[in-house]
């Protein structure tokens, strides 16, 4: 087998350890009342940690994925996790996915994939100053909160679900962005990696981000809050990287047009999803 198609296959193993990772935790969290404490709750879920092993399996895959093959290959093939993870969840939930919801399944995935191909973005540095991050970082924040709120104060479970995972999504995709600096600190100055902010912005976006991801996978179906997550993160990362650590884009009018598009596509698929799956849910338990 050679390395490309290994890298192929490979990649769809880890998304669809991912896809049962999410299933597995969106139905463990759909069980907690709200009154009760959701995290709390999760620790003694059976079902909630077989999810998190999923999760540590589909990434360990993936980095095998990524050892014999391009990120260009890997990474599109990953978003087909939205297309085993919403059946999956449909069965499991005891209603059909309508063949508008596999419309948009397809459409959102084929988008985000064509956005990573498409956009191709140049690596930048990983060093940049507190006044460098400050204003990209209040504006990401601003971002999150307005999400994160709109969610948490919503009685609509889909748009509930959805805010809350676009606010977890973004704040994955701002963890990305400290990423590499950390890991390269780590790695020649480890007591320094302790003293330097970015490791509390790395460990706070990906514990607060893990956090609302949860509360969206309580608050409503999979399909309304796994695409805002799955969007999220990207529009976060590549947000940070482009306006702080010197990430490029290509920037000729065709792959501006296309990425505008793909972009668009994304949207008005993540929100429709949301808005059909959710009154799909309503109409199956009021039945």
């Amino acid at each position: 087998m050679t390395g490309s198609v290994l890298a192929v296959a490979l990649a769809l193993v880890a998304a669809f350890l991912f896809a049962c990772a999410s299933v597995a935790q969106q139905s463990a969290a759909a069980a907690v009342p709200d009154g009760e404490s959701l995290i709390a709750s999760l620790l003694r879920s059976p079902r909630w940690w077989a999810g998190v092993v999923g999760d540590l399996g589909g990434y360990g895959v993936q980095v095998a994925a990524l050892w014999v093959g391009s990120v260009l290959v890997v990474q599109p093939l990953l978003v087909s996790m939205l297309l085993f993870a919403l059946p999956l969840s449909a069965k499991f939930s005891h209603y059909k996915m309508t063949r508008s919801t596999w419309v948009l399944a397809i459409a959102l995935a084929l988008a985000l994939a064509v956005f990573i191909v498409v956009g191709d973005p140049t690596e930048g540095h990983s060093v940049a100053s507190f006044a460098e991050w400050r204003i990209p970082l209040a504006i990401a924040s601003a971002v999150v909160l307005a999400c994160a709120g709109t969610g948490l104060l919503s009685k609509n479970p889909g748009i509930r679900a959805l805010m809350l995972g676009a606010a977890g999504g973004l704040l994955f995709g701002m963890a990305v962005a400290f990423t590499k600096y950390v890991t390269d600190l780590i790695g020649n100055d480890t007591f320094g990696a302790l003293l330097a902010w970015q490791t509390y912005a790395l460990l706070a976006c990906g514990g607060v981000g893990f956090y609302l991801q949860q509360r969206a996978f309580q608050s409503g179906p999979l399909s309304a809050s796994l695409p805002a997550v799955t969007i999220g993160e990207p529009f976060g990362a590549a947000f940070l990287g482009i306006t702080v650590l010197g990430e490029r884009v290509r920037d000729d009018t065709f792959a501006l047009v296309v990425i505008a598009l793909c972009v668009a596509v994304m949207i008005f698929a993540t929100v429709a999803l949301s808005r059909s799956q959710a009154g799909v849910a309503e109409r199956a338990a009021s039945v």
